[in-house]
């Protein structure tokens, strides 16, 4: 007979284990708010960058606004030059410049652009400003969601969604008024003639800013921003962060001002938490460094602050390097760092160079498929091609069409037009011209030769442009 297993000896499954990846929604943030250096500088590099992004597109340049994308004619105007979907190579460059720049400024300090100039840090501290001004400061706002609800705590809701709302439409209108004309879209938008699609795109953008600053804030920081998952490949000993002194710091504790705390075997450490406070990630700088610190400097002018009342020297949590900490000595210039630098100066010169030569003159020249690939009689032999002009400049002009034998135009040409080919283009016009190159018989030494088509603006010798193209005509005998 089978023995009967004992119930108390059932063997017991191991238990799934889940980890939630996200915090959960209910976790606020209430941030306190601190004066301080870092505030200061925040203050200093923001608010150009802010106002510039606000102002720039309600200036005229000859008389069209400073910077415009104007997507259905093709046209990006950016100051005095205007830009073309052929020039689309030079928004790449100018990306991967920002992109080695900002790898630049991670080695030397940090995640600073996090901190100081991201735009979801930007906005998320004009938000948090809106809701002190509005609600009071971290232990009132504290005790108002906790209460319950009464025409106070709705009047002091309400104004700051208000205020929330504001911001988030002006920069939405600002943001599409890149595209649309900001002028033409205020005015049509309060007038109700925008465009619906415009329209949308506005208050879209005005709920992302709305959504992003005012509720999912640090959020974007930790879990959709992918710089914050690589910067640490771009650290070293000797790159700046926020850090906080540990070795005088600990251990930590509470005391009382002028005590001999150091008797008792305490750091200068506190313990009072507003390092914490007022850090708009809800990180603790004294476990260490994290991915999700912004090396804004708040904890650091909370920390000061605390010092200054405690009569202690500050610099508990600075900006500082690693090597710094252990041995007292910073490395500025080193191999990783100059590479960098180097690599952004030669992009940036070659870039300003090709802005500064670049010719507004598209020129494309293909063989006419409606006619034979040579023509020839007893005198001569010719071809036809079909030259595409395209007027990038801002104005009209007329232009003509010649060909040369070589690219320098020095050399004397055996090729020669039909006849004299010129053709008058507005601004953005693109025209093709069909052209007929003959050359004498006598003179042609084989069936396929370079031939070079040069166009020019007959009222500015400075825009030209030169097109390479085949003559083909028959074995010589």
């Amino acid at each position: 007979m089978t023995d009967k297993i004992p119930t108390t000896e059932v063997e017991s499954k191991p238990k799934k284990q889940y980890i939630d990846l996200y915090e959960a929604g209910s976790n606020k943030i209430y941030t306190r708010k601190v004066k301080g250096f870092y505030q200061r500088l925040r203050r200093y590099t923001g608010i150009p960058l802010l106002l510039g992004f606000m102002l720039l597109p309600w200036f005229n340049i000859e008389g069209r606004q400073a910077v415009l994308f104007d997507l259905p004619e093709r046209k990006f105007h950016i100051l005095w030059t205007t830009f073309w979907p052929q020039d689309f190579m030079l928004l790449a460059w100018l990306l991967i410049i920002a992109a080695f720049t900002l790898f630049t400024v991670t080695v030397l300090v940090g995640r600073v652009w996090c901190g100081f100039t991201c735009p979801q840090t930007v906005w998320t501290l004009m938000f948090i400003w809106a809701e002190d001004k509005c609600e009071g400061d971290r232990n009132a706002r504290i005790k108002l969601d906790k209460a319950p609800w009464s025409f106070t705590k709705f009047r002091k809701k309400a104004a700051k969604h208000g205020l929330w709302f504001l911001i988030s439409f002006i920069t939405g209108l600002t943001f599409i008024g890149y595209f649309y004309g900001v002028k033409d879209l205020t005015v049509d938008l309060f007038t109700f003639n925008a465009h619906p699609a415009g329209a949308f795109w506005v208050f879209f953008f005005a709920a992302a800013t709305y959504g992003n600053a005012g509720f999912l804030r640090e959020q974007v920081c930790k879990y959709m921003c992918p710089y914050a998952r690589f910067q640490s490949v771009m650290y070293d000993r000797d790159t700046m962060l926020v850090t906080y002194d540990e070795a005088r710091g600990e251990s930590r504790g509470k005391r009382k001002a002028r005590e001999d705390y150091k008797a008792k075997g305490l750091g200068d450490c506190i313990d009072c938490g507003w390092c914490v406070q007022v850090c708009p990630v809800d990180i603790d700088i004294r476990d260490g460094l994290q991915y999700e610190c912004i090396d804004c400097g708040l904890c650091a002018d909370a920390c000061d602050s605390v010092m200054d009342r405690m009569k202690y020297p500050r610099g508990l949590i600075r900006f500082t390097t690693q090597d710094s900490m252990e041995t007292g000595e910073t490395h500025v210039l080193r191999p990783r760092f100059i590479g960098y630098v180097v690599a952004v100066c030669l992009m940036i010169g070659l870039f300003a160079y090709t802005v500064g030569t670049r010719t507004p003159l598209g020129v494309d020249v293909i063989r006419d498929r409606g006619a034979k690939l040579f023509r020839e009689t007893p005198e001569y032999i010719e071809n036809v091609y079909m030259v595409k002009i395209n007027n990038m400049g801002r104005g009209e002009s007329y232009f003509s069409v010649d060909v040369q034998a070589d690219e320098t135009g020095e050399s004397p040409s055996d090729y020669r037009m039909k006849k004299k080919y010129r053709a008058y283009l507005e601004e953005g016009e693109i025209f093709s011209l069909p052209v007929s190159v003959r050359i004498d018989r006598d003179k042609l030494n084989s069936t396929k030769s370079t031939i070079y088509f040069v166009v020019e603006a007959e009222d500015d010798e400075t825009v030209h442009a030169i097109q390479k193209a085949s003559f083909i005509g028959p074995a010589p005998k």
